[in-house]
């Protein structure tokens, strides 16, 4: 019922019935059933345990049109249901059922800052309330309808962020649950407002700008359960909360107040029935201070029991990556490649070159190809005019390269930024320059999500990398192989950030922190260089594909995919790991390696 462009500026989407249901069955409705199950053959105890589901509390403090509100009402409903179907099988008389039906929409609360979608959520509760009712006259022959209609769900039209949530509960009362899937709007795409509102919630927090606007309902929810430490939360919102820098930002200081994961859905991909639904990948977690229940990770369809979750949703010990500036191990550094800041004046297609060279054929040795993340993933022909060692008295033979040098002199000059300002003293240079003299590793910055392996490479020193690639100089086959491989991809998917879903690929936080395999032996070594070298000769087989086709999961070639496996599997017998391991199994084991390395 949204404008998509206003649903999009209030990172509002809507949630399937199937993610609802993996939330609230995790959160609250798997114990009830497990309870019902207990107590349904005693009167008493099915009696209490009656009322105790008619004075649940439940509040989404992002209900938009109340889905979560409404599926949740309805399984409750449904579970009321059960009950009075045993107190009849047991012989309870049911003259009037209207007297014995307790669970009510009276029960709900939600907060939201669209006024429509509010009237949505309150109307479609009572259509749902509506439905049960015939459901319940339906299986006792009585008709039944809850008119006039004395209850509604109280659904607040108000900031949720600007609101106190337990102002919404008459006093005295809490609510039990906290449920819903907040807004989509990340760190960097967030308007000022929503900026504002992360600073305010986060008013003491270091780092608190670089946390996504979804970070404000957690830390809420976290606030609220202070005040009442038996109610507990589960929230839908994207997988970022659990990726990177925000894992430490927001997680840390929550498990130091006591909060305890309960049960994470790890990654998967945003699915409903809604036209312009968001691309996105999410997390379900849901936690609580009491931390007392049994705890599950779902992957996919694999369900574990872990004795504690941390913020990675991963079945390990509480860990933070943190930016580190150097390699946590004796590696070769990584850094990002060059930094023109010229305005695209040094930049050139394959015809802009040649078209430039048919009026300065003497700058034809000074082109050298020119690779970003785009170009090297996709095989794209871009080439770069490099005139920072081209000797004084040759450039201005070349009238054609001068101007070049003095547009981008004139892009400096005008820029805000007193540095760049500054750099127009040196035109010919680089802000960053990062040219190795011999062969050196390339590291795409971002990837598709779809890809099981970031694809990495060689690249001669003749080649100048963008700044959207890392480099690693002086990297051999065996730091390839190891950085290849499924282990380090399962850390990078682990601790990375994205950009959108795609991969992005951080210097501070995966690659210096990796924990590499520890007292490898030269004959070790050997065998992952073999290996290593087989990777790219099963991708020299195909030299008119570029690396998204060869790492495409639909066209990998066979030959390429059995030296990866090949390759896996003698990393991961490096850290003492069987090719069996899950990702997420794999993640534990490193991130126990970094704590070892970092105890150190």
């Amino acid at each position: 019922v949204m404008d998509k462009n206003a649903r999009r500026e209030l990172g509002a989407h809507y949630t399937s019935e199937e993610n609802i249901l993996k939330l609230i069955n995790s959160l609250f409705m798997d114990d009830l059933r497990a309870e019902f199950e207990r107590v349904k053959s005693n009167a008493g105890q099915l009696d209490r345990f009656h009322k105790k589901i008619s004075e649940m509390k439940f509040l989404d403090p992002a209900c938009g049109c109340g889905n979560f509100l409404i599926v949740t009402y309805q399984h409750l409903r449904l579970l009321e249901l059960d009950i009075l179907r045993m107190k009849q099988k047991s012989g309870q008389l049911l003259l009037d059922i209207s007297e014995l039906l307790k669970v009510n929409v009276g029960q709900f609360y939600g907060i939201e800052i669209e006024d429509f979608p509010c009237q949505i959520a309150q109307v479609g509760m009572w259509l749902m309330d509506h439905q049960m009712n015939m459901r319940v006259a339906d299986a006792f022959g009585q008709y039944y309808v809850r008119l006039p209609l004395k209850r509604s769900a109280i659904i607040a039209n108000e900031n949720a962020l600007h609101k106190d949530w337990g102002k919404i509960l008459p006093e005295g009362e809490t609510f039990d649950y906290i449920l819903g899937n907040p807004p989509f709007v990340g760190a960097r795409i967030m308007n000022e407002d929503q900026k504002q509102d992360v600073l305010t919630t986060f008013a003491s927090a270091k780092n608190a700008g670089n946390l996504d606007n979804v970070c404000c309902w957690y830390k809420k929810a976290v606030d609220l359960m202070e005040q009442n430490k038996d109610t507990r939360t589960a929230l839908v919102s994207t997988n970022s909360i659990s990726q990177g820098e925000q894992v430490a930002l927001l997680w840390k200081p929550f498990f130091e107040r006591g909060i305890r994961i309960d049960f994470g859905y790890r990654t998967f991909k945003w699915s409903n029935e809604a036209k312009g639904k968001a691309a996105v990948h999410c997390v379900i977690v849901g936690f609580s201070f009491s931390g007392k229940k049994a705890k599950f990770i779902h992957d996919g369809d694999d369900k574990q029991e872990a004795k504690n979750i941390n913020g990675y949703l991963v079945s390990a010990e509480n860990v933070y990556i943190e930016s580190r500036s150097k390699p946590l191990c004796d590696v070769p550094e990584i850094g990002i490649g060059n930094k023109p800041i010229d305005g695209g004046h040094y930049l050139f297609t394959e015809t802009e070159k040649d078209e430039f060279l048919l009026k300065e054929p003497l700058a034809e040795k000074y082109f050298r190809v020119w690779l970003g993340s785009e170009e090297f993933i996709n095989g794209k022909k871009r080439y770069c005019l490099w005139l920072g060692d081209c000797p004084p008295a040759e450039l201005k033979m070349m009238p054609e390269c001068m101007k070049r040098v003095e547009a981008v002199r004139q892009v400096r000059l005008a820029s805000k930024s007193a540095p760049t300002r500054k750099l127009a003293e040196k035109p010919r240079r680089f802000h960053v320059e990062n040219m190795p003299t011999s062969e050196y590793i390339v590291v795409p910055e971002v990837s598709s999500e779809r890809r099981v392996y970031i694809p990495i490479g060689f690249l001669p020193p003749e080649v100048l990398s963008s700044n959207l690639v890392k480099i690693i100089p002086n990297a051999t086959l065996y730091h390839f192989g190891v950085l290849t491989s499924s282990v380090h991809n399962a850390w990078m998917r682990a601790v990375g950030g994205r950009l959108k879903s795609d991969y992005r690929y951080s210097k501070e936080l995966v690659y210096n922190n990796f924990p590499w395999p520890q007292k490898v032996e030269e004959k070790q070594q050997e065998k992952l260089k073999e290996l290593a070298q087989k990777v790219l000769d099963a991708r020299a087989m195909y030299p008119s594909s570029s690396l998204a086709d060869l790492y495409d999961p639909l066209t990998m070639p066979a030959e390429l995919l059995k030296a990866h496996k090949d390759l896996d599997n003698a990393v991961l017998k490096l850290y003492g790991l069987s090719s069996k391991k899950s990702e997420a199994e794999i993640v534990a084991v490193l991130f126990e390696k970094y704590q070892e390395l970092v105890g150190k």
